[in-house]
């Protein structure tokens, strides 16, 4: 990290991060509708939301992975604020979480991307990312909030307020 963020996520950072949450959730929702576009067989019609969620889960897809790779540029570009002070494993479990989001927001899109265009069998890798998702999100607000409301330690005031 070139130039550590030491006064907290930078205004870009932190409408990223929020834009990539709702995109994510957004592919949560809907993403079964994609699915059963896939399953339709030949010459069954599909319904017409249905097709258009399919369709949104695409191109909103390649928007994750567009924003999630400009995301960690930045990051790597600019840093990140200092891990709050704490035990060492839940400091190490903070940066795990953080690395497993980065890898799924780029590792789900493309198998997506591969499962459509190149082989159906990269779909069971790509929907092993929902329940990785779930539970990564869970954790991370969870612990969040515990910051917040438990510790009262400001740091998700990071994550909304640029330089907290």
């Amino acid at each position: 990290m070139a130039h550590p963020a030491e006064r907290g996520y930078s205004a870009t950072q932190i409408t990223l991060h929020w834009a990539i949450v709702l995109l994510v959730f957004f592919q949560l929702i809907f993403g079964e509708s994609m699915t059963t576009v896939i399953d339709a067989k030949p010459g069954e019609a599909v319904d017409g939301a249905d097709a258009s969620l399919a369709t949104a889960h695409i191109w909103v897809g390649f928007a994750i992975l567009a924003l999630a790779l400009f995301r960690l540029f930045i990051r790597l570009r600019d840093g990140a604020p200092s891990a709050v002070d704490g035990p060492a494993a839940i400091v190490l479990a903070a940066k795990i979480t953080h690395i497993l989001f980065y890898v799924l927001l780029i590792a789900v899109p493309i198998s997506g991307i591969v499962a459509y265009w190149v082989t159906p069998e990269a779909g069971d890798v790509h929907e092993l990312g929902k329940p990785i998702f779930i539970i990564l999100i869970v954790l991370h607000a969870g612990a969040a909030l515990w910051h917040q409301f438990f510790l009262r330690d400001g740091l998700l005031m990071r994550m909304l307020k640029p330089g907290a």
